[in-house]
């Protein structure tokens, strides 16, 4: 049975979320005012993203509530990540359908062990009864003129992705029950809990080795590939034996438990990846590798002198996978208002 408490909602705020020292300089009021006061260094500009999750749509119902406390801090992050900002401060607004002692004890652990590990406060927020949902307003800093976007892809510029891509859309997949595989634990723990690129994403703000474009992936490779080349006005080309697969992912195809045209799939289409995908000149991503970036990055294709946001995918080894996908390019990652 579930230990309920007829805590108040600012009793909740203070053995929950006030709890934590602050874990940097800038905070100037944090929780307790009706708004947080921070100091921005001289020199940098403020970035600001927000994420919600609601249950059942971005997470289920039988989710470990450290992972989701984990996770529903990291893709904030992994925005920040994205524009090359270090991150600093968030604040929380969550729904509660009631008050759940262990779980919330449990929540806030894997939300403030994230927060330890990049040097983030939280410094405000909101609480209410409601259907499980969870809002974060993450905050970081960068030099002026020195932050990533989607735009400034050039033609020749290589293009890297960090990490694996694929096993958070196979695990979603598990989880819907929509296959079977014997080994199913790595890849729903792939869904259920990203790792932000904050260390990469200053790294590629810097003029030795600045990335021309840069995002996260979020809603599949290819529709966020799309907004970059959509900005850029440009095209890519995608060779997809290149593409970054996990060992337990490399090894469910060595066994035919999933096919290579639906691995290739996954791995170009599906979701929440929350791995970096940008843009960089030859020279500068030489410079880059040379550096211990704390990542695996690959080159999976480069941009083209298309003047259409167009992908054209290919292989040396898999050529009627990539003809079957160039068939079939316009698929569509993951869009909340086409379900």
């Amino acid at each position: 049975m579930k230990e309920k408490s007829r805590l108040t909602e600012f009793d909740l705020i203070k053995h929950y979320f006030a709890i934590q020292v602050d874990q940097n300089k800038g905070v100037v009021l944090g929780i307790g005012d009706d708004c947080a006061i921070l100091d921005i260094p001289l020199g940098y500009q403020l970035a600001v993203t927000t994420d919600t999750l609601v249950a059942d749509v971005h997470f289920f119902d039988d989710v470990d509530p450290y992972l989701l406390g984990y996770k529903s801090l990291a893709v904030n992050l992994s925005d920040l990540a994205a524009m090359g900002a270090e991150p600093k401060w968030f604040s929380l607004a969550i729904t509660l359908p009631d008050v759940d002692l262990a779980w919330l004890s449990k929540y806030t652990q894997g939300l403030f062990d994230l927060a330890k590990q990049h040097n983030v406060s939280l410094v405000g927020g909101d609480t209410t009864k409601g259907p499980l949902s969870i809002t974060i307003s993450a905050k970081g800093i960068v030099k002026s003129g020195r932050f990533l976007t989607r735009s400034g892809a050039l033609e020749g510029d290589l293009i890297v992705v960090s990490g694996n891509i694929g096993d958070g859309a196979i695990g979603l997949a598990l989880k819907r029950k929509q296959i079977k595989l014997p080994l199913p634990l790595s890849f729903i723990e792939s869904l259920q809990k990203t790792e932000p690129r904050c260390k990469l994403g200053l790294l590629l703000t810097n003029k030795k080795h600045k990335a021309s474009s840069c995002l996260d992936i979020s809603d599949g490779l290819i529709q966020d590939l799309m907004h970059i080349l959509t900005n850029s006005n440009c095209g890519a080309s995608i060779n997809i034996d290149q593409l970054p697969l996990s060992a337990p992912h490399q090894a469910m195809l060595a066994l035919d438990k999933i096919a290579a045209l639906d691995s290739a799939k996954y791995a170009l289409f599906g979701g929440d990846d929350y791995e970096l995908l940008f843009t960089i000149s030859k020279e500068n991503f030489e410079h880059l590798t040379s550096l211990n970036t704390d990542t695996q990055l690959t080159v999976i294709g480069e941009i083209t002198t298309s003047k259409r946001a167009k992908v054209i995918f290919e292989s040396e080894q898999n050529n009627e996978i990539a003809q079957l996908l160039n068939k079939n390019r316009h698929q569509a990652g993951w869009d909340h208002f086409a379900i």
